[in-house]
């Protein structure tokens, strides 16, 4: 593939988004980012990857990392956005440092990304991608039950809470709302269609969208 390819996956929680994103990086001979980012992201600011953690795909609110002072290992080049609010750093400079992050990575090589608002920060990239997957409550419960190893109404919880917690931050961020699918290029149900038939899918919009 000679040119650079950015394919950004939304998905609902248990719709299968990480299992679509690495079937393609694979096909594509790519780099995958998910919780990857987070990792990125820590190396990139110096502070330590549980931070970012605590705060992935969470909206901002009013709690303050405080303990952020004893996690920094002396990052400078970002500094001046990092430290607010009395020095301690929030949700929103954590979002700024992911963003940045995903900026980078997309400006050196082609990639797959899931979730982070990745679809909106990207949104100048020519060669920009985005996929919404969705599916029906049943399919996805069944899939987080079997990789949590937890019964079908913890499922259901589980699955209600990632959903909204990821909707609002969609929307804290970004000022559109997640499940717009005009946000996107592509939409599919991989409840209907199973995960490889979705990869297939956006193979086909992909090349006929590269070569147009």
């Amino acid at each position: 593939m000679s040119d650079k390819l950015i394919i950004t996956i939304g998905r609902q929680f248990g719709s299968g988004g990480i299992d679509v994103g690495k079937k393609l990086a694979k096909h594509y001979n790519i780099d995958f980012y998910d919780k990857e980012l987070i990792q990125e992201a820590a190396k990139e600011s110096g502070f330590c990857e549980q931070v970012f953690e605590k705060a992935d795909e969470v909206p901002s609110n009013s709690f303050l990392y405080s303990f952020l002072y004893s996690a920094a290992t002396g990052a400078h080049s970002i500094n001046s956005m990092l430290f607010q609010n009395n020095g301690l750093l929030t949700n929103d400079n954590l979002f700024s440092i992911q963003s940045k992050v995903i900026k980078k990575i997309a400006k050196e090589k082609s990639c797959i990304i899931v979730g982070r608002c990745s679809d909106y920060i990207l949104r100048e990239e020519k060669k920009l991608v985005r996929v919404y997957l969705h599916g029906d409550i049943s399919f996805r419960v069944k899939k987080i039950m079997e990789r949590y190893n937890i019964n079908e109404k913890e499922a259901q919880s589980r699955i209600a809470k990632t959903d909204k917690t990821r909707s609002s931050y969609y929307s804290y961020y970004t000022g559109n709302e997640r499940e717009n699918l005009t946000n996107y290029d592509i939409c599919i149900n991989t409840s209907k269609v199973g995960i490889d038939n979705a990869v297939e899918q956006i193979i086909s919009f992909t090349e006929k969208f590269i070569n147009k």
